[in-house]
């Protein structure tokens, strides 16, 4: 729908733009229910990235330490294969230096043997810790993806429940805002997003403005009852509307809630 800012009061403005306020507040207010749950959601889903990111590695070292194991495995084959080839060789040695070559090449290979055999026990030793260690996190996911299962259903069902007046109320939200030309209507977004209580616009009550409790000039404050031009306060950086104007609204917005 075509805005319509050029036949429009600044006081239509304002109210449109007070009554974007409250609807927004309104929807603040919905999704305030969710509380921490969307946040102990995503970090529950880090954490569970995590585990499997972890698993998978110690996974990873038990396929590599058992590949070592076979071959070290092989080089015990291998070996005892060369043993049994010097042994056969020392029926047929004729001098003594080449009985003694062939001792060394059997102790060596006997050497090799043990030092395989060491290792294959070393490398058993790692994959037993590590598939502790796998058992561990393994548990540790288990009950994290309980603890996510419960606060997703948590939060599913809060959503669920919220869905359908929260799509009303931004429609409305959408609606309300159609009056107001983007560049103030963008305004009003940027300076809500910036408040950490997600007011863009609010009344002078007593002279002071709501939320923030700045003192309005007198002048001013004439001037944000005439409602004559978009006042913006020098302060807290948000729009101002006169108290009526508000009260009215409110009440206006009331009965709409009430119809919703």
């Amino acid at each position: 729908m075509a805005k319509k800012s050029g036949s429009v009061s600044v006081e239509e403005k304002l109210r449109s733009l007070y009554d974007v306020q409250l609807i927004d507040s309104k929807i603040d207010q919905i999704r305030a229910t969710r509380g921490e749950l969307p946040k102990e959601v995503q970090n529950l889903e880090d954490e569970l990235n995590d585990i499997e990111v972890r698993m998978a590695s110690i996974k990873e070292d038990i396929t590599n330490l058992e590949g070592e194991i076979s071959r070290k495995k092989l080089a015990i084959q291998e070996a005892e294969s060369q043993i049994k080839k010097y042994k056969a060789q020392e029926a047929e040695v004729k001098n003594s230096r080449e009985f003694e070559a062939l001792s060394k090449e059997m102790e060596f290979q006997t050497l090799e043997i043990e030092l395989a055999n060491k290792r294959i026990n070393e490398y058993k030793a790692k994959i037993d810790n590590k598939r502790e260690l796998h058992e561990m996190a393994q548990a540790k996911f288990t009950e994290r993806k309980e603890d996510l299962d419960l606060k997703k259903s948590e939060l599913d069902g809060i959503l669920s429940r919220n869905e359908k007046q929260e799509k009303e109320l931004i429609k409305l939200s959408e609606k309300f805002g159609e009056i107001i030309e983007d560049r103030l209507l963008n305004a009003y977004k940027r300076i809500r997003n910036n408040a950490k209580n997600g007011l863009g616009v609010v009344p002078v009550i007593d002279g002071a403005t709501m939320g923030s409790f700045f003192m309005v000039p007198p002048q001013r404050e004439l001037d944000i009852r005439a409602r004559k031009k978009i006042i913006i306060s020098e302060h807290c950086g948000r729009i101002l509307v006169d108290n009526d104007l508000a009260q009215e609204e409110e009440e206006k917005m009331t009965a709409v809630f009430a119809k919703g």
